[in-house]
């Protein structure tokens, strides 16, 4: 037992400086916000697109959902991104993730088949992405220094 954790300290320690790093870190924040940053920049490109896509998930009214969605994409990825309230558009991003997933992802509806197995993956995913943006909430309020 001891050799395991001599040897985890050691692996840990040897990688240490490189996942310290800020360039890595930004990298990360900016893989968990590519779609969001995708989808807002798309749904802001073609709008008429982005209403037809409330549509199609019966939001209404659907110019003031698609406005709200692509605010919040933008934005709240923009926050992750520079650091100015991090904790805040994580939060953002991870609620907005679990509703558009039970929304958009409703597999339980599907009946069985490949169809619900893609869905099905996808919908797990989405939560993953949640989990995510959950500890870059978790990990910048714990950073922050108190006043």
């Amino acid at each position: 037992m001891q050799k395991s954790s001599t040897f985890e300290r050691r692996l840990s320690a040897a990688v240490r400086p490189a996942l310290g790093l800020p360039a890595l870190r930004f990298i990360a924040y900016l893989g968990l916000c590519a779609a969001y940053l995708q989808g807002g920049l798309f749904k802001l490109m073609d709008f008429p697109a982005a209403i037809g896509e409330m549509n199609h998930f019966g939001l209404s009214p659907a110019p003031l959902f698609a406005v709200l969605v692509i605010a919040l994409e933008l934005v709240a990825s923009l926050m992750i991104l520079t650091g100015r309230l991090r904790w805040l558009g994580a939060l953002g991003l991870a609620g907005f993730t679990l509703l558009a997933t039970g929304i958009a992802l409703r597999f339980w509806d599907l009946p069985a088949g490949p169809e619900r197995f893609v869905v099905t993956n996808s919908f797990f995913e989405h939560l993953g992405l949640v989990g995510g943006f959950l500890l870059v909430a978790i990990w910048d309020v714990k950073e922050q220094k108190p006043i």
